[in-house]
């Protein structure tokens, strides 16, 4: 039975927070751009930020004035970015590393909750694994859920999953709409802002980096 201000799980977003592929995710968006015949800027890249597969490929479709179906762009989009992840390193955030080993090594449940597909967060998931990084025992992909962050329905899954209650776990998000994604849940959330601003609030905690973010100060989180 959880207690009441007992952290019952810290929960991941991945790309912004947990690794640095942002800069990937920039060069897929141009080079399907390329292909489309148009252009990309950053600030489209923050637009999208954080959101699903889908709504990248609406943007993208929206911008580019092509009429390929979404699906077609989303594909392409997905390619470009898998070709950049198996050839080039894949940074951690500074802090990640350390902060996800004392979750485990203490025990805590912990997931994944990407808004990136399943094929993305294999290729990361195993480039972390062959680097000695902790595993996670539940991660929840773009395709996993029907309605993707923003929507509360991936941490909750997440949460289901776990066997955990939402209300005692920790998210921790770089983007507007993950964060708003893990408060809609009912979670408390850390967010280290990585391109877009976030403004605090209830529950909604900002730090400038994973760096010496404690399990100690995530506990103390769910106390406040």
């Amino acid at each position: 039975m959880t207690r009441p201000g007992e952290l019952t799980a810290v929960l991941f977003d991945m790309d912004g927070l947990l690794v640095d592929t942002e800069p990937l995710w920039l060069r897929a968006e141009i080079a399907t751009m390329a292909a489309l015949g148009s252009t990309w800027s950053q600030a489209d890249q923050h637009a999208i930020m954080g959101g699903t597969l889908e709504h990248a490929a609406q943007h993208l479709r929206r911008v580019s004035g092509s009429d390929l179906p979404e699906s077609a762009i989303a594909d392409l989009l997905v390619g470009h970015m898998l070709d950049d992840l198996r050839t080039r390193e894949i940074p951690l955030q500074p802090g990640a590393a350390d902060l996800l080993a004392d979750v485990a090594a203490a025990g805590i449940p912990l997931a994944l909750v990407s808004a990136s597909v399943g094929p993305i967060v294999d290729v990361v998931l195993s480039a972390l694994a062959a680097a000695g990084v902790p595993g996670f025992p539940v991660a929840v992909t773009g395709d996993d859920v029907e309605r993707g962050k923003p929507d509360p329905q991936p941490y909750l899954r997440a949460a289901d999953l776990l066997g955990i209650d939402i209300r005692g776990a920790v998210v921790l998000e770089d983007s507007p709409s993950g964060v708003r994604s893990g408060r809609a849940a009912g979670a408390t959330v850390v967010a280290v802002p990585h391109a877009v601003p976030i403004d605090p609030g209830p529950g909604i905690h900002l730090r400038d980096s994973l760096v010496e973010l404690t399990l100690a100060d995530l506990r103390a989180l769910v106390t406040d």
